[in-house]
Formats: structure tokens, sequence, C-alpha cells
């Protein structure tokens, strides 16, 4: 059985997309384990990691996604193991039998995890694991963080598989220009993956959950990508102006008793249309938007709160946003070497890397 520990250089690199690409080009035969839980949901008043209830829901998984994790807290985890006690405890994460590779995602960034020994080297040194870097950002900061983690970081006793270079925007330019370079340094480079634009636009219902918004029309549209933010805080004629108003598939934050901008946002290509301050609109409007199919959505916060937190939402990938999947999928099979990267592993004759 294949064993890699997949970590990132940088918060927001883009571990899960490769994973679950990786998981989409093997059709999801693989074991997945993330042991230091990092993005905490609870369903049913049970604690399990966004990530982890994500591959279970995408793939079908055997495991229940809170047997992924060990937890979520320092303080709690640095109180129940030591460090046998957390290995041990991780070598009875690895199934017995033939399920498939076992991916393991470790947390934000290098460092995380680090004071209670569930960084990315530890847990492939206590899983006796190859080590899969992930790196993104301008083609600058990839060459240092890289850099840094050759000269600078100690691997030893780590069998470090490659680095995939993420999210790269000019991606055949970074692979003539300097996949050379860091070839050189002793980092086999397994896959210069592309960057999309629609992998960054969260849907609607992503929106609405980080919320707390309860849905008021347009469910069928939940859905769509939110591709613009408009604050509606002007006149309807003043919005009209803007060109950001003219935006296809915007989001627009406006209080419940803008009767005008309500209704200029669903004469509009809109996907949602948040109400703020907890103030229903008229019934009217509301039928109107019905009619429309554009998702009116309400919500507690201010204005201003409700868009900071649109503004500091990290677009995370849902089951539901199967599109987004598909893609991941064709892109992880064209751009990386899956061959190079999972050696023990039978794999789909299309997949492998260009």
């Amino acid at each position: 059985m294949d064993r890699l520990v997949v970590g990132s250089t940088s918060r927001g690199a883009g571990k899960t997309s490769l994973l679950v690409g990786i998981a989409r080009t093997l059709g999801g035969k693989l074991v997945y384990r993330k042991p230091f839980g990092d993005r905490l949901v609870y369903r049913r008043k049970v604690a399990r990691d966004h990530d982890a209830a994500l591959l279970a829901a995408l793939f079908g998984l055997s495991d229940r996604p809170e047997e992924a994790t060990l937890g979520f807290e320092h303080v709690k985890l640095r109180y129940m193991y030591d460090d046998e006690t957390r290995a041990a405890r991780l070598r009875a994460m690895v199934p017995d039998g033939d399920s498939g590779p076992l991916l393991v995602e470790a947390g934000a960034d290098l460092a995380c995890g680090a004071s209670i020994g569930l960084d990315a080297v530890s847990l492939a040194r206590d899983l006796d694991a190859r080590l899969l870097l992930v790196a993104a950002g301008s083609e600058n900061q990839v060459l240092d963080d890289l850099s840094f983690v050759r000269r600078r970081l100690d691997l030893q006793g780590v069998v470090l598989a490659g680095v995939v270079v993420n999210k790269m925007r000019d991606a055949e330019n970074f692979r003539n220009a300097h996949v050379p370079e860091l070839e050189r340094l002793g980092l086999p480079v397994l896959g210069v993956v592309p960057f999309h634009e629609p992998l960054t636009r969260p849907s609607v219902a992503f929106v609405v959950e980080r919320l707390f918004g309860k849905v008021l029309t347009g469910d069928e549209a939940l859905g769509r990508p939110v591709q613009n933010v408009f604050i509606g805080a002007m006149s309807a004629d003043v919005a009209f102006r803007s060109p950001l108003f003219r935006h296809p598939g915007k989001l627009i934050l406006t209080s419940g008793d803008r009767s005008d901008m309500i209704l200029a946002a669903l004469e509009g290509d809109t996907a949602c249309v948040v109400l703020t301050n907890n103030v229903m609109p008229p019934a009217n409007i509301v039928s109107r938007a019905a009619e429309r199919g554009v998702p009116l959505v309400l919500v507690s916060q201010d204005t201003f709160q409700a868009a900071k937190q649109v503004d500091d939402l990290e677009p995370l990938l849902t089951a539901a946003e199967t599109e987004k999947v598909e893609l991941l999928g064709r892109t992880v099979a064209e751009a990386v070497l899956l061959d190079r990267l999972l050696p023990g592993t039978p794999l789909p004759r299309a997949a492998g890397g260009a």
C-alpha cells in the first residue's frame, strides 16, 4: 500500500483540492486521514473536519469522517497523547488489507501541529510514509518556500516523494523557467497545476451556510457560483451607473427594507441577494424573486458585518459542486505524474500526468 503524507508550504496552497483530484482519478479507491483537524464542523453534535467529511461524501469512503481525525485542539491533544501513544494511535489509523493508497493530509502549513507532533514531517516519520509538498503563490514565493525547505528543513528519516506546484497562472512558463532549477536542488517536481478561476468562486449555498442565513426563495439556484460581491448601500439609480452592478453572477448585500435595490438586483444577472438586519422585504418582492428563481437570503448581521464575513470567506469545496470535482479530476490527471507519486497503486489508463 502506498502511504503518502500531503503537506503544504503555506496556508491555502490547495492540498485538499489536489487530494480530491487524485481521489477522483482513482475512482475513490483510497483511505483518507487528517490527524490534526483544522476545519471543525459539527453535524448532529459530532465533531468532524470539513475536508474529511468532504472526501467521505464525494467518494463514499467506508470510514466515518470523525474516524479520520485525532482531534482539533492543541491543548486537548497535548493532554491526551505523549510521543509514544500518539505514534501508536497514528499507526492504528492505517487499515489492513488492500483498500487503496493511504493519503494523509497535514495541517495548514509545514509548522501547523509541530508542537504536538502532528506536522507533515512528523506524520511522515511516524507513519513510515513518503512526503509530498504542495506549494502555491507567485513564482518567487514558490521558489523561496521550496528552496527554504530543501536547504533549511530537517527531513532526515523522511522520503520526499516530490513537490507539486499548484494554482500557477502561467504553468508553462514555470515548467520551462523554474522546474529545472528545483530539480537541481533535489526537489522532484511531480506536477505544475494551472490556476482555474472557477475553483476560487464559492457557491451561493456555501455563503448561505457560513452566514447562517435563511433561504426565502430560489432553492434551486443555490449551487450557482458567486463571481462578484456588490454592497447595495446606495440608491438603485446610483447602483445602475456602477460597472460592478452590471457584472454577471453577483451577490448583493443590502438591507431588507431597500426595496428599490432588491428590485434592481432582480432585473439583472444576480446570483443571490443577502438581506441584512433580519428585515423581511414586502411580499410582492419575495414573490418576484421566487418567479425569477433568485435566492433571497435573510441574515441577522448588519450590512457591514455580513460584507466582512463574505470577504473573509475561504472558498472551500463542497460535495454538491460536482463540476468543480470533475475539473479537479481532469486537471490532476493531466498535470500530475501520478505514476511517480503513487508507484504502487494501479492507475486508470488515462492517468499519470503529462
